[in-house]
């Protein structure tokens, strides 16, 4: 009977220790950071950056003299670089090394990953309280060189480093999605570039171009191979499309909404252009570039930074001069629905600082963060390829107006379709936007591409797809990337699905139930033995 008792109160006592965990689930506890009254410019800090490069030679150059001009003026720090090819590696490496406390000090990233790297507690800095410092704020009075004011970075960028009423990140560069056109196919086939693109021009023309002779090649370029329109980032293709239609994706708050008829619709469309041998994506071909500058694409949908890839004159073509065909190449935003309403996706590096035992160190990574926004850096960085300085201040200064006004000189530095695209995300910075950035909005994004990925390969086996196709995928997209951790969502044809409860509430819905069982059979003895008496 004793023993009874003392379970009961141990049980109860667990459920009292297990309730705060349904309200701290969504806030994560982050100290802020205090700024050290003065930095000791006497003690060294080795700080370590992690940034991301594309083999380009150039880019490696630029990060290797940022750092050596910021350790020419600040002498105790020394900053130790290290290069990665992919942006899910980093992310992937961010995450296993916050398990040690081994994160680097400043972080090339995107707001989707740091919204999971700030789930640990102090894990990546918010960076208000630093940006506002009188001394070592940006540009602030103690920093020994010309940094950027907060009122010189473009608002729209800086907007996209803000979760919640928290700044976690600062822009370093920026880029949109463009049209890369085979002008010369286009009218070939008897069409005319329009200013602005839109989806149905964009597949009338791709569905023209998938048409054979009697010899089974293709009657635009007389080949074997002809892909017409190559997609390099299909979750941007999808969470566009949905954009411009003004159809659902997510809440802020992180509830998933994609599976809806507007997702289906966009679904169908892509599978009757892939049934046309119309329309293929990077992940299933290669680099949309390689087939354009092969003349085996005429419409190839990759981002603006990318634009030294692209064209019969690109000076990064990956392919074998002997493979490449001549052709006029031209620039255009992706296509639209609405073309007086045009919307597009902003995208690009960020950087984010993560938490130190030593304020020393991380106000020295601070101050090194705002190195890379400097002139210097920004139009170094943004010369490479078709990124944007993320400053007024450099995108206004006479050395970038100058470079901008060279566009054509040369097919390097001076690379005509670089330049129309860096100009395309210039004209087009109040036309873009961001998705919600949340924990797990990263594998949102994943799956709204995914989605088209898996419809084409389908078509291209020649199984169905269908109403009961698409449930079956929207479920699939939902297991496979933990989107049911959302409030619910609506899935196919409006059959509802809910979503799982956080982890911490599972462990505490399934602890709770024990104590009840062990409640009730406590209850039940009792009733037993009164009954016996």
């Amino acid at each position: 009977m004793n023993v009874c008792k003392r379970l009961l109160s141990v049980c109860l006592l667990l459920a009292l220790t297990l309730l705060p965990l349904v309200s701290c689930h969504a806030s994560v506890s982050h100290e802020a950071f205090e700024v050290p009254t003065d930095f000791d410019t006497s003690k060294e800090y080795e700080i370590t950056f992690w940034a991301k490069n594309d083999t380009n030679d150039v880019q490696i150059a630029v990060y290797h003299q940022a750092i050596e001009d910021f350790e020419e003026i600040y002498p105790n720090i020394h900053v130790n670089l290290k290069l990665y090819n992919d942006y899910g590696r980093i992310y992937r490496d961010v995450i296993t090394n916050l398990q040690t406390n081994t994160t680097p000090n400043v972080c090339i990233t995107y707001p989707d990953h740091i919204a999971t790297y700030k789930e640990g507690k102090n894990t990546v800095v918010g960076l208000d309280v630093l940006m506002a410092d009188e001394k070592y704020g940006l540009g602030g009075s103690e920093i020994a060189f010309d940094a950027p004011t907060v009122d010189e970075i473009v608002p729209e960028f800086l907007a996209e480093g803000k979760i919640g009423d928290v700044q976690y990140a600062l822009p370093f560069m920026r880029s949109t999605e463009a049209c890369y056109i085979n002008q010369t196919y286009v009218e070939k086939l008897g069409y005319t570039v329009p200013d602005v693109l839109t989806w149905d021009f964009i597949f009338e023309v791709s569905k023209k171009a998938a048409e054979k002779d009697a010899d089974g090649k293709y009657k635009v370029n007389g080949q074997e191979v002809m892909i017409p329109f190559i997609y390099k980032s299909t979750d941007n293709m999808m969470i566009q499309m949905l954009k411009q239609r003004g159809a659902e994706y997510s809440t802020d708050e992180g509830e998933v909404l994609i599976f809806n008829d507007d997702t289906e619709d966009i679904l169908y469309t892509v599978a009757d252009a892939v049934s046309a041998d119309a329309f293929s994506t990077f992940k299933i071909e290669s680099y949309p570039a390689n087939y354009l500058n092969a003349g085996q694409c005429i419409f190839a949908i990759d981002s603006t930074a990318g634009a030294g890839w692209m064209g019969a004159d690109a000076p990064f073509s990956d392919i074998d001069g002997s493979k490449i065909v001549e052709f006029e190449t031209v620039v255009r935003a992706i296509p639209q629905y609405d073309t007086e309403k045009p919307k597009m996706i902003s995208q690009g590096p960020s950087v984010c600082l993560f938490a130190k035992e030593d304020e020393g160190e991380v106000l020295a990574s601070w101050i090194f963060m705002q190195f890379l926004l400097t002139d210097s850096v920004q139009l170094g960085y943004a010369q490479s390829e078709g990124y944007v300085p993320v400053t007024t201040k450099a995108q206004q200064s006479a050395v970038y107006l100058d470079y901008l006004s060279r566009s054509g000189e040369d097919n390097d530095l001076y690379y005509r379709v670089k330049l129309e695209a860096t100009q395309l995300m210039l004209d087009n910075i109040e036309n873009t936007f961001i998705t919600p950035v949340f924990n797990g909005s990263a594998n949102l994004r994943n799956a709204a591409g995914q989605m088209i990925e898996e419809v084409t390969k389908s078509i291209q086996r020649e199984q169905t797809v269908d109403d009961a196709y698409m449930e079956q995928l929207y479920g699939k997209m939902v297991s496979l990337y933990n989107l049911d951790s959302a409030t619910s969502g609506t899935v196919g044809t409006g059959k509802k699905v809910f979503g799982a409860l956080p982890a911490e509430s599972v462990v505490l819905l399934c602890a709770l139930g024990g104590i009840w069982v062990l409640i009730g059979m406590y209850f039940g003895v009792e009733l037993i033995k009164k009954r016996k008496k």
